[in-house]
């Protein structure tokens, strides 16, 4: 009867297209290990210049104990050069359906572009979804030292699966995505083995998160903010998201689950400030965990930055790099940081205006 099971699942596997790795006590923690491939279906601006596997692999959550994540693995068809960067992706949402790797619809065309531009170098790219995005958990949005691990955690999920890809990787990110670039950098010399960090580009990276989301409540942002306080939710036991809300944002929070980000920008949008928080005030037990776990920068990145930031960017505003972020980094840590502006660009489009510059600066890392 066993090895008519055995049959059975192969005869399913090669149907399917499902490579199932090897399991065992050996690998039943190790950040990176791949438990399963497939065969994605990839945009056709991408499918027509890379190859794509999408993988649930093995990554560890805040606090370091085992998880499971999903992403993708890009390897270009031609000009491959055994270098990987690993890829960030901005705000999708809080739901399964809002997982880049198997929701098209939510792997944005900014995304496209700056991954073509990637692709086109030769490199192999690892695109994680982020943890509670494809798998069990929630998504612990926005905290930085949870979609870190997953981006670190992807790259070596791809050496397992391409064992000529060097060691040596660059980490490049938009948006939430910008943000867990800078906190994998941090994280990398206590997390990353032996892995070789070479570079982190970030692209209007979100930083000084307690100090924007007083000035969210009655814009048009408010649900980033509804967002973020479930992302801290994941993450910290003592916080309860209804504890701020108000009672017409706590009536809509099921589109959390119903809807990925243009969905909840919608369904937020309308309310006033006292009808998002209560009283109209986000109060200091938001702020100070803002503090803690989103913004980067509390601690050294470990290899050069690049930060992109678009002057007219509508969701994470120029200041908080131009005036904040960089200027923070640059007088705290002994780290190269390089600033480029986009004139005129949006939060989006500093992403495809930017394309080239950052895969230039990348190429300057790799040795």
């Amino acid at each position: 009867m066993k090895m008519i099971s055995r049959l059975i699942l192969a005869a399913l596997i090669a149907v399917c297209g499902v490579t199932v790795a090897p399991a065992g006590p050996a690998f039943a923690t190790v950040p990176g290990h791949v438990l399963s491939s497939t065969t994605a279906s990839l945009p056709p601006t991408l499918s027509a210049i890379a190859d794509g596997k999408r993988i649930h692999y093995l990554t560890t959550d805040i606090n370091g104990a085992p998880i499971t994540a999903t992403g993708l693995v890009l390897t270009p068809k031609t000009g491959k050069t055994n270098r990987v960067v690993a890829w960030g992706h901005g705000t999708t949402g809080l739901a399964d359906i809002c997982a880049p790797s198997t929701n098209q619809a939510v792997f944005w065309e900014e995304a496209r572009i700056a991954v073509a531009e990637l692709l086109s170098r030769g490199w192999t790219v690892a695109a994680p979804d982020y943890p509670g995005l494809g798998t069990p958990q929630p998504h612990p949005y926005l905290v930085g030292a949870s979609a870190a691990r997953s981006l670190i955690d992807n790259v070596r999920a791809a050496r397992q699966l391409d064992a000529a890809l060097s060691t040596q990787y660059a980490v490049d990110g938009h948006s939430q995505g910008g943000s867990a670039a800078l906190w994998a950098s941090q994280i990398a010399p206590a997390y990353d083995g032996s892995l070789v960090l070479r570079g982190t580009a970030s692209i209007a990276p979100l930083s000084n998160a307690d100090l924007l989301a007083p000035e969210i409540p009655g814009t048009a942002a408010q649900g980033y903010l509804v967002m973020a306080l479930y992302g801290i939710a994941a993450v910290d036991n003592s916080f309860h998201p209804f504890s701020v809300l108000a009672a017409p944002a706590e009536a809509k929070v099921g589109v959390l689950q119903t809807g990925c980000l243009y969905e909840i920008l919608a369904a937020y949008q309308p309310l006033t400030a006292k009808q998002l928080v209560n009283g109209g005030v986000v109060p200091a037990s938001v702020t100070n965990r803002f503090r803690t776990y989103i913004n980067p920068g509390r601690t050294s990145p470990s290899a050069p930055v690049l930060i992109v930031h678009g002057t007219a960017d509508e969701a994470v505003p120029y200041f908080l790099s131009a005036d904040l972020l960089v200027p923070q980094l640059e007088a705290d840590y002994d780290i190269p940081v390089q600033f480029e502006t986009i004139e005129g660009g949006t939060h989006d489009s500093a992403v495809i205006e930017s394309a080239d510059l950052v895969a230039d600066w990348i190429a300057a890392r790799f040795t």
